[in-house]
């Protein structure tokens, strides 16, 4: 058995300024040099801490019955996109409108206004599509994340 004794260590690169419709994300700093490029992609994922779920109680929840999803079984959190989780990360595919000095504008973010950004990735159809994949039958009814 493999056992970590060290933890890990998040560095958060920005925040959700404003959530809803169009999003602006603003990437601190220190981190700007790191978007050179990215304007060259229609779509992003990102990943962000859910702050507002950050709380041992929530952090201890395994199983749930997706809220988003009418007629949703209870499972696991491994299983859905709860973001009451061991470790509340959330993730999100959303369109780049455009780029202004360190804020990205962005459609489809399900990120709360505070949210901390913990990475972006470019979304790239090559790697990230999978046209075959298969899900369960209660994904069909509800949003999209």
């Amino acid at each position: 058995m493999i056992c970590l004794l060290k933890k890990g260590e998040l560095k958060f690169i920005g925040v959700v300024e404003v959530s809803g419709e169009l999003s602006r994300v603003r990437i601190f700093p220190k981190f700007c040099v790191g978007l050179h490029g990215l304007d060259n992609f229609s779509h992003l994922i990102i990943l962000y801490w859910f702050h507002l779920r950050d709380r041992e109680e929530e952090r201890r929840t395994l199983q749930v019955i997706p809220r988003r999803h009418p007629g949703a079984p209870q499972v696991g959190v491994f299983a859905c996109r709860s973001p009451s989780r061991p470790n509340p990360i959330g993730l999100c595919v959303v369109e780049l409108t455009k780029i202004e000095n360190c804020i990205l504008f962005v459609k489809g973010l399900d990120a709360a206004e505070g949210s901390p950004i913990i990475d972006i990735k470019p979304y790239i159809p090559q790697a990230d599509s999978v046209p075959d994949a298969r899900a369960a039958e209660w994904t069909l009814s509800g949003p999209p994340t």
